[in-house]
């Protein structure tokens, strides 16, 4: 076989790949439904270029009719090629909505020099997109949020916030007026970067978060390349980790009722406060405790109780 045409098996089969695991992660999680309305968030970047492609392969044959917009919010980023996205999705022959509003000035007039850019950024473009969503009747939101995202944010979560939390494929937002999906939470994104360059895509680079270096997205990042390169594969387990949760192999007592668990009969439940206190047994005439004969003496070690 000729390099160009192994190179055309290759290709013909990461894109196969990717309907596969796009099309799964619909079906596993109810993304889309007959005569959805679905909002497809396009940045510029290889994620959501990827995303659109390929909910326009599956569209064709999907079981269920819905309808595909590409919705791009323009923040005004100085130099920012205006013509590319517009003459791109005209190509590909979808609908789309270019939105103008000007979230990089506030970015940068608000957070100081060398702050984190992320979060206020994010906030910013999910206000603008989600009063779009509802002003036109779109019944999903698609974000480009990729296997990998889920599990940086997973990470993120555990090392910096102390909770066992992360991005879930779909979701409803806080003021419940919207379904969020993320059709690419099976796709890898090293599969991702092959099919974007495969492609073409005309990839847009971003001024804002793409220029800091030191975030911690950035730094969990590098931490999972490291375990992938030292143990290929890893990264798949982990993810197949997030789908399969066990509650009372962890600590949450909302979540499990450890209390309950070998509990005797009719038992009363603990005294969290007597435990807590440290309160001694009752203590005879000549001030000796009732439990001194027996009770192992212990060790001349302060211990801290924390909160």
């Amino acid at each position: 076989m000729s390099t160009a045409r192994k190179q055309q098996f290759e290709q013909h089969k990461l894109a196969k790949r990717l309907r596969h695991q796009v099309g799964q992660a619909i079906a596993d999680f109810g993304m889309i439904e007959e005569g959805d309305k679905v909002m497809v968030c396009l940045s510029g970047g290889k994620d959501s270029y990827t995303l659109l492609d390929v909910l326009m392969q599956l569209q064709a044959k999907a079981p269920v009719r819905f309808e595909l917009v590409a919705v791009n919010l323009d923040q005004k980023q100085p130099d920012f090629p205006e013509h590319i996205l517009p003459a791109y999705l005209g190509e590909v022959g979808v609908p789309f909505k270019i939105i103008e509003q000007d979230t990089y000035s506030v970015v940068k007039r608000v957070v100081p020099e060398g702050k984190t850019l992320c979060s206020l950024c994010s906030r910013l473009r999910r206000g603008a997109l989600y009063s779009y969503a509802a002003e036109h009747g779109f019944t999903k939101i698609a974000l480009g949020h990729h296997r990998d995202d889920l599990l940086a944010t997973f990470f993120m979560n555990l090392f910096f916030h102390a909770k066992l939390s992360g991005m879930p494929p779909k979701l409803r937002s806080d003021d419940g007026r919207h379904t969020v999906i993320r059709p690419l939470a099976y796709v890898a994104e090293a599969d991702i970067e092959v099919y974007a360059e495969a492609k073409g895509f005309p990839i847009i680079p971003c001024n804002l978060c793409g220029s800091q270096e030191n975030l911690q997205r950035k730094q969990v990042r590098r931490m999972m390349d490291d375990w992938e390169r030292q143990w290929p594969g890893r990264l798949e387990t982990m993810a197949r980790a997030l789908g399969d949760i066990r509650p009372s192999q962890l600590s949450d007592r909302n979540l499990f009722d450890f209390l309950a668990l070998g509990r005797s009969g009719d038992a009363p439940l603990p005294d969290a406060h007597a435990w807590l206190a440290g309160e001694p047994a009752a203590r005879g005439a000549d001030g000796s405790r009732d439990d001194d004969a027996t009770a192992p003496r212990p060790l001349d070690i302060p211990i801290r109780l924390h909160a």
